[in-house]
């Protein structure tokens, strides 16, 4: 009996655990020969890229309906230590025992988590970054109106003008309103933008720029650029330049580094702290770790190394899984291959606009790439569910474009 562990329940992890069941039923081997078993903290595979919207409790698949029709095992549990020279995992379930598992195989696929705001209050922000932050922060803003009077009662600060908070900027005028509208304080909407860089989107590039300034702009949202914060309270935020704007709620989206569990992996880390993979997504000085999404630092192309996104995570998922069974069978692994790199931004109710390559090319803008948006958010990202034929012939899909036209949605 040869035990694959995967660790993680997000894309990377859920499509690790059906690469593997898949190139092991393909050989003959699942079951008693391959056994599969996947460990996370929660019941759920989020829509993490959706978490900005309303209602994102909704934005989940439960993981034994994805996990449970093609055998495998799975472990409520949060992972708190990793042997690589025992081959062990210690894990802490949500009733408080402490269990250890052996593997022969292990995918680390825990994901990443948001980067820690540097300044003093950051009590007091929100995020979107998990499902019960994202959960918290749709709470606070339905109960805005019963709030006191103030100034900053219906302003929302956004820190962070990359793509998320980009998204969640551009999101935030129409909830906002839709909130304030019926208590006749639609006046006091307001929806400010920080970054410490000068321009929108830096690490989007100069193609798409002019395009998300139109629609920023359009959109009214206020942007404070080439400035950071100092210090936030329940009801203000204070920047850089002493400017203080009245607000009681702030939105921190500064950006994300891989788990911590990657520092008990002995191999080389980049500055995120992902892992350096080979071109099979092995952890490379660790043949029989692999590493999968946002935990690994694996090429893409050329020069270009993966994006901590689900654009990459579930194709890496599906290599791992499939090339971790191929290296216990002693057959033949794949490299990883992911489609050309592409960006859809939403840009709020009437605004998108779709790159591709590394240098953003435009491609799509407008309701062309809104729709595209829709279709990966609301359909192509989601697994099938009930069906173990359906979510093994999506295992097998190593390209994302290849889920396009058989996506359902669920």
């Amino acid at each position: 009996m040869t035990h694959i562990l995967v660790i993680g329940g997000g894309f990377a992890g859920v499509w690790s655990a059906a690469g593997a069941v898949r190139a092991a039923r393909a050989a003959g081997r699942a079951g008693d020969d391959i056994r599969v078993t996947l460990i996370s903290a929660g019941d759920d595979l989020v829509m993490r890229p959706r978490l900005y919207e309303e209602d994102p409790g909704s934005m989940r698949v439960p993981l034994d309906r994805v996990l449970g029709p093609i055998g495998v095992r799975r472990l409520a549990a949060t992972v708190t230590a990793i042997d690589t020279d025992a081959r062990t995992v210690r894990a802490v379930t949500r009733f408080g025992e402490e269990t250890e598992l052996d593997y022969d195989k292990l995918v680390l696929a825990t994901g990443s988590r948001l980067v820690r705001a540097p300044f003093p209050g950051a009590e007091h922000l929100f995020d979107v970054d998990t499902l019960p932050a994202a959960t918290v922060l749709d709470h606070h803003l339905r109960r805005l109106p019963e709030r006191a009077l103030s100034a900053g009662r219906h302003t929302v600060v956004v820190v962070g003008a990359g793509f998320t908070g980009l998204e969640v900027a551009t999101a935030m005028g129409e909830r906002l309103r839709a909130i304030a509208g019926p208590h006749d304080a639609h006046d006091e909407v307001r929806v400010v933008l920080v970054d410490r860089a000068d321009v929108l989107g830096p690490e989007l590039g100069a193609g798409p720029r002019p395009y998300i300034e139109s629609a920023v702009e359009a959109l009214g949202v206020e942007l404070r650029l080439g400035r950071t914060v100092e210090s936030v309270t329940a009801d203000q935020v204070v920047l850089s330049d002493g400017e203080v704007i009245p607000t009681s709620t702030v939105v921190w989206t500064g950006g994300t580094v891989a788990s911590p569990l990657t520092a008990q992996i002995p191999g080389e880390r980049d500055r995120l702290g992902r892992l350096a993979v080979d071109e099979h997504l092995r952890v490379k000085n660790v043949p029989h770790v692999y590493a999968a999404g946002d935990t690994a630092a694996a090429q893409a192309e050329d020069e270009h190394f993966a994006m901590q996104s689900c654009q990459h995570a579930q194709p890496m998922g599906k290599f791992a899984g499939h090339n971790v069974v191929a290296d216990v069978l002693g057959s033949d692994v794949r490299p990883f291959e992911p489609d050309p790199y592409t960006t859809c931004l939403d840009l709020g109710p009437e605004y998108a606009v779709e790159t591709i390559g590394w240098d953003r090319t435009i491609d799509l803008t407008g309701e062309e790439a809104k729709t595209r948006k829709r279709n990966i958010n609301a359909r192509w990202i989601y697994p099938s569910v009930d069906d173990a034929e359906a979510i093994l012939a999506h295992a097998g899909r190593f390209a994302n474009g290849a889920n396009k036209q058989t996506a359902e949605v669920r």
